[in-house]
């Protein structure tokens, strides 16, 4: 049986021409990635649901063993891939070259304003993201993966790392819940003024139509995970109210869940939003997109190990909205 390294054949269209078993290989590259993340990377091509059906059902192995998506993989790790084609030409147009404003940058890492209706990546039907058109923009860059992500519809701070140190070292933060993370959100209708904390279980799962979705769930429920959310009213308008809101814990969508699971749904929220009284508002300030802001964001720097606090103003539809 051949084996191949990552830095070999391994992703290129030759070596996976025919669907037969593959053994890879991990290299210090890779080392401490998540197993769901190191095969989507190396299995371009393959629909994401798939490599998560291979994954739960034990036909992907580390070591001869079965593994699971949030596997961490380590330098010399063999990992069994059964039988999967992968497409021998790209689907659809390449990534536009596209850079994005910059709050910091350095050797290790960078941090940009993500602009609301662009998805961090590629995937479910979208053709590329905010990585693959920061890569196409810096052909050179040796290394540029995704510290963490926010939902297309979400505007503002996102950190990407530039080495696999500073990759580890800061997705270790977001998991120990050493980051801080303050959002601008604005939410229909008048929120109360003494709904301050937010203590909710959710869980994700899958909708009628098979897409994901979050939902509030009993604190005692088998498969939730208790979530937490800090409000702060900062300002009230005719039909809205702009809230400032902190997250203790970092759950899928759990911002958007826990806003409109208290009745004040977040503003052009297309998936647990209002649906027509978004349209409503919508005509009535000329406001299209989902008002949810990363605004700011506070962690210690991957190689120093300095307090930074990073913060993204509100853009320009959102401050326009505030106004008028």
């Amino acid at each position: 049986m051949t084996r191949h390294s990552i830095e070999g054949k391994v992703g290129t269209t030759d070596a996976f021409a025919k669907p037969a078993v593959r053994h890879l290989i991990v290299d210090t590259e890779s080392a401490g990635q998540r197993l769901d993340n190191f095969l989507l990377r190396v299995l371009k091509g393959v629909p994401k649901t798939h490599v998560y059906r291979v994954i739960r059902s034990g036909e992907v192995r580390v070591n001869k063993g079965r593994a699971q998506a949030d596997t961490r993989v380590e330098t010399g790790d063999d990992i069994r891939v059964p039988p999967v084609r992968v497409p021998e030409k790209p689907v659809g147009p390449l990534a536009p070259a596209r850079e994005f404003p910059i709050l910091l940058e350095d050797e290790h890492m960078l941090a940009i304003v993500k602009p609301a209706g662009v998805a961090v990546h590629g995937g479910s039907g979208v053709s590329s993201g905010v990585i693959e058109q920061l890569r196409r923009s810096r052909p050179a860059a040796k290394f540029l993966e995704l510290v963490h992500r926010l939902d297309k519809e979400t505007s503002g701070i996102l950190l990407l790392a530039k080495k696999r140190s500073a990759l580890t070292a800061l997705q270790e933060q977001f998991r120990s819940r050493d980051t801080g993370k303050t959002y601008a959100a604005a939410v229909l209708g008048n929120w109360p003024e003494k709904l301050k904390v937010i203590d909710l279980a959710l869980h994700k799962g899958l909708d009628a139509a098979g897409e994901r979705h979050v939902r509030v769930v009993a604190a005692d429920h088998e498969d939730g995970r208790r979530s937490i959310t800090l409000v702060k009213v900062l300002q009230r308008g005719a039909d809205f109210t702009l809230l400032d809101v902190t997250i203790k814990t970092g759950r899928t969508h759990q911002i958007r869940v826990h806003l409109a699971h208290n009745g004040h749904p977040i503003v052009g929220d297309p998936k647990y939003g209002d649906f027509p009284r978004n349209k409503a508002f919508a005509k009535a300030h000329a406001f299209e997109r989902m008002f949810l802001h990363a605004r700011q964001l506070a962690f210690d720097h991957p190689a120093t190990g300095d307090r930074i606090t990073l913060q993204a103003p509100l853009p320009a539809d959102c401050e326009k909205l505030l106004r008028t």
